[in-house]
């Protein structure tokens, strides 16, 4: 299996100017960079992490599946998303942030149980809330 986390890198950076979704958004990555270190405990074959900029087609780097909506009359591409692929080339795609951190951190608590280093990662009170 093969997992790809793109997040916005304005909301990862802080320079939208939403510090909610700034520390959501570290969250992510953070759990994202814990899974990635220890993917061979739990049958990873990798985990990307790209960081999409505005204009960018979609931001996929490593998988090709890309996550939209329709506002208004238009298309809009979600610039934070997580996309798995598991070994027969099926896609599971996870465009809001609640459910992407729960899926990193399901990841986590495997490793953990695999592991008997530390391995948790602390959420920010934003991030926390979400995975309740």
């Amino acid at each position: 299996m093969r997992i790809e986390l793109r997040v916005c890198k304005h909301c990862y950076e802080g320079t939208h100017g939403n510090p909610q979704k700034t520390a959501v958004t570290q969250d992510m990555v953070n759990c994202a960079r814990t899974v990635r270190e220890y993917k061979d405990l739990i049958g990873l074959e990798a985990i990307y992490i790209t960081r999409v900029e505005e204009g960018d087609p979609g931001g996929a780097e490593a998988l090709p599946a890309i996550v939209a909506s329709i506002e208004g009359k238009q298309v809009a591409l979600s610039d934070t998303q997580l996309v798995m692929e598991d070994d027969d080339g099926n896609m599971l795609v996870y465009p809001e942030p609640e459910d992407i951190l729960k899926v990193l951190t399901r990841n986590i608590d495997q490793i953990q149980q695999q592991t008997r280093q530390d391995v948790t990662v602390e959420l920010s009170e934003e991030g926390a809330k979400l995975v309740g």
